[in-house]
C-alpha cells in the first residue's frame, strides 16, 4: 500500500546517510528489514495491525497451492464450543474435503465433529500434511517445534498468530511456513466462494468456482 511504502521509505532514510550510493546503500542495517524491525512480539509504539500485516505479503498462488495439496490437517486449539471461531474453521474445512484433526488437551478423549481430540501433536497417529495453530503467537513457538517433529509440510498461523522465530525454525526444517491468516477465509477468497457474497476478493476469473483437488 501506499502508507507501507511511506514507512519503508522513510525507514531506509533513517538508516542511510545522505547521499550514499553503490554498495554502502545496498548494506543498510538489517534493522529496517519488516522481518526483523516487526518481530512476533510487538516493539514498542509499533501499532498492532502493523506489526502483524508487515511483510506478510503472500502470493494467492502459493496460498492457493497448498490448500490444493494439503489433505490433512492438525487444528492445534480446535474448540468443541459451536460457536467458537476454530469450530466455524474446522466445520467448513471439512465440508471442502479437507481431514481435520482436533488437538486440544481441554478436551481429550472427546469427539469434535466426527474426530477424536488429542491432547498433543505427537498424539496424532495418522499423517499430517498442515500444522494450524489456533493459540496465541507466545504458544506457537513451542507447537512449531512439535510440527517439525511430526513431519508437517505446512505451518499456519491463524489470524493475529504470528512467531519469526518459530517461522524460521520451521522454513530451515524445510516445512512452508504462513502467519496471520485463515485457511477458512483463504479458501473462500481463492476458489470462488467470497465473490458470489459481494466481497471483494482481488481474484479475477471467468471459471466456475471449485474444490481444491
Amino acid at each position: 500500500s501506499a502508507a507501507r511504502s511511506r514507512r519503508r521509505t522513510a525507514a531506509y532514510r533513517r538508516a542511510v546517510p545522505a547521499g550514499a550510493t553503490g554498495a554502502e546503500a545496498r548494506d543498510r542495517p538489517a534493522e529496517i528489514h519488516p522481518a526483523s524491525a516487526f518481530p512476533s512480539r510487538r516493539a514498542p509504539g509499533v501499532p498492532y495491525s502493523r506489526a502483524m500485516t508487515e511483510d506478510l505479503d503472500y502470493a494467492d498462488a502459493d496460498i492457493r497451492r497448498i490448500l490444493r495439496e494439503v489433505r490433512v490437517i492438525a487444528m492445534v486449539g480446535a474448540s468443541p464450543s459451536w460457536n467458537r471461531p476454530s469450530h466455524f474453521a474446522m466445520k467448513y474445512l471439512q465440508a471442502k474435503g479437507f481431514r481435520v484433526i482436533p488437538v486440544n488437551p481441554g478436551a481429550e478423549g472427546q469427539t469434535i465433529l466426527g474426530e477424536k481430540v488429542y491432547a498433543r501433536l505427537a498424539d496424532v497417529p495418522d499423517r499430517v500434511d498442515m500444522v494450524d495453530i489456533f493459540r496465541n503467537s507466545e504458544a506457537a513457538g513451542p507447537l512449531t517445534d512439535e510440527a517439525i517433529a511430526l513431519g508437517a509440510k505446512v505451518l499456519w498461523m491463524q489470524l493475529g498468530v504470528r512467531n519469526d522465530a518459530a517461522a524460521a525454525r520451521a522454513e530451515a526444517a524445510g516445512l512452508t511456513v504462513v502467519m496471520n491468516r485463515c485457511p477458512k477465509i483463504e479458501y473462500g477468497r481463492l476458489f470462488g466462494e467470497l465473490s458470489w457474497a459481494g466481497v471483494d476478493t482481488g481474484v479475477i476469473s471467468a471459471r466456475r468456482p471449485r474444490r481444491a483437488r
